[in-house]
């Protein structure tokens, strides 16, 4: 897989829309994503939506509305993934989701015109207290904002923000500043499948060497380090982790990836379930150690169903473009990840730390 979609975000699946918004409440350092169908396939009838699944794998997850993924059970689509910062409290956001969305006309039909019940799977991470507020996190204004944000504007906005934004401005990735990060891929057969990720791990991105677990699979196009960090600048980012506020051990749920991977290819609530279990593949690839105890990972897996169903050789390449997006957006969510202080204190970013690995061999800038 080695072509990226043109936007190299999950901009370029057919009948997807994001939305970032930030917590507002003071000592807050959190927000929330949508993820929401186009206009024009949220208008679609009583099959109006996108087909999903999800998959949880972290110990201590924090999520709402994924048990209706479950393929055993009746609704086919949903009509938004909410994403949020503010732990258990922020699932809160997506009460804004749904409210901004029934005020729109947009759910599961209930009877007469109007009556309709907006269905948002929703997971959460854990960042509460980075701002210097324990208890500032998203609301359900926080969630009608990023919901706005999504569909406020004709044609969805391009470059789609990424680092620290909408939930994933208080993330943390291991030792280093985490965020959201976004990748693409077309497949062979012209499908495409990309993946957004709130990567606030617990885990690893970076190597002991400075490098990227990861570093394999990136793209030209991915921004990634030109040069292996030199040994002064890992002596003084070793020195300055000693600094970095302290990741208490013991509770779970403490850290979580989050995201979705998406496709515009044709899939089945199931096969929707199996794209994000082999998403988190691409988590594995990208943080270790992954799927702990303490993380809540939980991908949602997305069709928006504007190219025909695959067969099963066709399925088997969206799923191994499914992996290596995952990977790309955890990477490409620490390199965009700006370097952050608060009360709380201060996480510093990747390329604050390494900036010599973005300087070519002949003194010149590599291309971000």
């Amino acid at each position: 897989m080695t072509q990226a979609a043109p936007t190299n975000s999950l901009l370029d699946v057919p009948g997807l829309r994001v939305g970032h918004a930030a917590a507002t409440a003071e000592g807050a350092l959190s927000g929330t994503t949508v993820v929401v169908a186009a206009p024009d396939l949220l208008g679609a009838g009583d099959e109006g939506g996108i087909v999903a699944g999800v998959d949880v794998r972290g110990g201590g997850p924090g999520t709402r509305e994924t048990d209706l993924l479950d393929p055993r059970n009746v609704v086919e689509r949903v009509h938004a993934i909410c994403l949020t910062g503010g732990s258990a409290f922020g699932l809160g956001a997506a009460d804004g989701v749904m409210a901004g969305l029934f005020e729109r006309g947009i759910g599961l039909p209930m009877g007469a015109p109007g009556d309709v019940v907006p269905l948002v799977p929703s997971a959460v991470i854990f960042d509460l207290g980075r701002g210097g507020t324990f208890g500032a996190y998203p609301d359900a204004t926080t969630g009608r904002a990023a919901l706005d944000a999504a569909l406020g504007g004709e044609r969805p906005a391009a470059p789609l923000g990424i680092g620290c934004v909408g939930a994933g401005r208080g993330a943390k990735a291991g030792g280093f500043k985490g965020g959201i990060g976004t990748a693409s891929a077309v497949c062979p057969d012209g499908s495409t499948v990309a993946a957004l990720i709130v990567c606030n791990s617990l885990g690893e991105v970076v190597a002991p060497d400075g490098t990227f677990h990861a570093g394999d699979v990136l793209l030209p196009g991915d921004g990634g380090p030109v040069r292996v960090p030199s040994a002064a600048e890992l002596d003084a980012s070793r020195a300055a982790a000693t600094r970095v506020p302290p990741q208490p051990v013991g509770t779970p749920g403490l850290a979580t990836t989050i995201g979705v991977v998406a496709t515009d290819a044709t899939l089945t609530k199931a096969q929707c379930a199996k794209l994000a279990g082999v998403g988190h593949d691409g988590i594995g690839i990208a943080i270790r150690p992954a799927h702990t105890m303490l993380d809540g990972d939980t991908l949602f897996g997305l069709s928006t169903t504007r190219r025909p169903a695959p067969d099963l050789s066709v399925f088997h390449e969206i799923l191994t473009a499914a992996s290596l997006v995952v990977a790309r957006a955890v990477v490409r969510a620490v390199l965009a990840a700006e370097t952050t202080t608060t009360p709380a204190g201060t996480w510093r970013c990747y390329r604050d730390a390494f900036p010599g690995a973005f300087t070519d061999a002949a003194g010149g800038g590599a291309d971000a």
